[in-house]
């Protein structure tokens, strides 16, 4: 795939700038009850206080988005496989790489605030968690990439998806007056929103006259086609293998992600 490797300087000027420097980066302890704080324990008991009047179904679909985020490793492997800009050495200097690398950097810090907070609400049953992304990290996920980077990226530029899961819970957050989760769940929207002007960035280059508009127009016709699977299509808990879909009638039935915000991201990708 000469066309990616031709786009590196390009990646650097345009894609790479949608990464923050780490020392300028928020943290999940800066949303978090400080152990070593003498009011620790009182902040962690008003963070419980608040956690016990939000509903059973919220915590189910923040459960789902928390397993979704920490599923991580198996999306930097399938980045890995794009022909083009796969990180060839695993500390590769090319910006494509140091953007997969950067990335994943970033949205590590998603599951770890989630999986903190979870485990101080006292709502959840975190061992049962624990196996589930366990579970779906050995599963790893199947969406028909097929190493192509045109339908790589296409595929990556539904993580509007994801801005979409997390603005919602912030919302729902908000009414049930957590204003903290909601703060949480926000902040983590707002870095999804970022990655996601990135990924958009760069369909809209591919689809550009002097590179290989056909060669983009066929992958984005092949993805839709295929329809895109969400990343943790293959979650399981040790029991129910139908779990995926019994979160999804649940974030669909809360209006956290539903059919109606998927035909919307196809129809806002069709259109750009």
């Amino acid at each position: 795939m000469e066309i990616f490797k031709s786009l590196d300087n390009w990646a650097e000027q345009n894609i790479l700038t949608h990464l923050k420097p780490v020392e300028s980066s928020w943290q999940p302890q800066d949303f978090l009850p400080s152990p070593a704080s003498s009011e620790f324990y009182e902040q962690v008991e008003e963070l419980r206080k608040m956690a016990k009047e939000i509903p059973d179904d919220y915590y189910v679909c923040l459960v789902g988005d928390l397993i979704t985020e920490e599923a991580l490793p198996t999306y930097q492997t399938m980045l890995n496989t794009f022909d083009g800009v796969r990180d060839e050495t695993g500390a590769s200097l090319t910006s494509w790489a140091i953007w997969t690398r950067g990335w994943t950097a970033e949205e590590n810090r998603h599951g770890d605030l989630l999986k903190q907070y979870l485990y101080l609400c006292g709502r959840v049953d975190m061992r049962q968690i624990e196996k589930t992304i366990q579970y779906l990290i050995g599963c790893g996920m199947y969406v028909k990439t097929e190493n192509n980077p045109y339908k790589g990226f296409i595929y990556t530029s539904f993580q509007r998806a994801t801005f979409i899961s997390h603005s919602n819970t912030a919302r729902h957050a908000k009414h049930y007056g957590d204003f903290k989760l909601a703060q949480i769940c926000g902040t983590i929207a707002t870095d999804e929103k970022r990655h996601e002007a990135a990924y958009s960035k760069i369909v809209d280059k591919l689809f550009q006259l002097e590179l290989d508009p056909d060669e983009a127009v066929i992958a984005f016709a092949d993805m839709m086609k295929n329809k895109i699977t969400m990343p943790a299509h293959l979650m399981f808990d040790g029991r129910d293998h139908r779990l995926f879909q019994h979160f999804s009638a649940v974030a669909q039935r809360l209006r956290v992600y539903s059919a109606k915000d998927y035909a919307d991201i196809t129809e806002f990708l069709v259109g750009r």
